[in-house]
């Protein structure tokens, strides 16, 4: 939201992130780091509520954001230090404590999400560069995003219900309108590992390289981004995600809106509206 600082480095670090925003003519590019490599990236609810805060905070500027890990993989997912007893930092482990408390856990779930519905916002394309394990969290978050390279070490898996859980970062609705209900059923249910491979064969991978080409892979997909309009990109990602739950005469009608609208901007900038 205007007017929200962003994380300072020290918070930033204190949640396993780096955030470094790149200014450019076409537009920004933000680039978060998940910066806990000895822990494989794990994420915990500090990280989701400073991913949060990030998404708040980012620069009207802002037109890219992109997510990677640093280290041999993207993100193991949830760490589970987070359930260690004595830890009062984490809204989980409280509940697991004191049953009692379902809408405090009910409300902090909801802050954790929003560190990860942002990404969708239709003023900015996220990607995810993805290597070695995305598990859990980390496949969700990747899943997050609205597009994703993988290198070919990459492996996906939603381990959440092998450990007697639900998926809850906002994954069920991506994985669901990407490989269709049934599969996205055998995916949670084995929770077995996806590889690269595969993943590009179901959609989960829009480009899948070696692993030494992947930031390359990365920087060509942003330049290409940027060549685009901004308003014109924002106003088709809007359209496009709005697809799957509009009739056919839905979508066309909002398309002659929003095509109203980028013909009335074209008037307005040529001082003829």
């Amino acid at each position: 939201m205007a007017g929200t600082a962003l994380p300072t480095d020290d918070e930033l670090a204190a949640a396993g992130l780096r955030l470094a925003v790149e200014e450019g003519a076409s537009g920004g590019v933000a680039r978060i780091t998940l910066a806990r490599p000895e822990r494989h990236n794990a994420m915990t609810d500090r990280t989701w509520t400073a991913l949060a805060h990030v998404g708040h905070a980012l620069p009207a500027s802002v037109r890219i954001v992109v997510i990677d890990g640093e280290g041999p993989s993207f993100s193991s997912g949830i760490d589970t230090a987070m359930f260690a007893p004595g830890n009062e930092d984490s809204a989980l482990n409280r509940f697991i404590r004191d049953p009692a408390g379902r809408a405090e856990l009910d409300a902090a779930i909801a802050g954790y999400q929003e560190g990860f519905l942002w990404l969708r916002r239709p003023d900015i394309v996220s990607v995810a560069a993805v290597h070695g394990h995305a598990i859990g969290a980390g496949f969700q978050l990747a899943l997050a995003c609205d597009l994703r390279i993988l290198s070919y070490d990459a492996d996906l898996c939603m381990k959440e219900p092998a450990l007697g859980l639900v998926p809850d970062l906002t994954g069920t609705k991506p994985l669901v309108d990407i490989v269709g209900v049934h599969r996205a059923l055998e995916l949670c249910l084995t929770t077995r590992t996806v590889g690269a491979e595969e993943a590009r064969e179901l959609r989960l991978a829009e480009l899948v390289v070696p692993r030494d080409q992947l930031a390359g892979a990365v920087d060509d997909l942003v330049t290409a981004l940027l060549e685009t309009p901004r308003d014109a990109a924002a106003a088709t990602k809007e359209l496009l995600l709005g697809a799957p739950g509009r009739t056919l005469a839905e979508q066309a009608a909002a398309e002659r809106a929003a095509q109203v609208e980028r013909f009335a901007a074209w008037a307005a900038a040529a001082g003829r509206g």
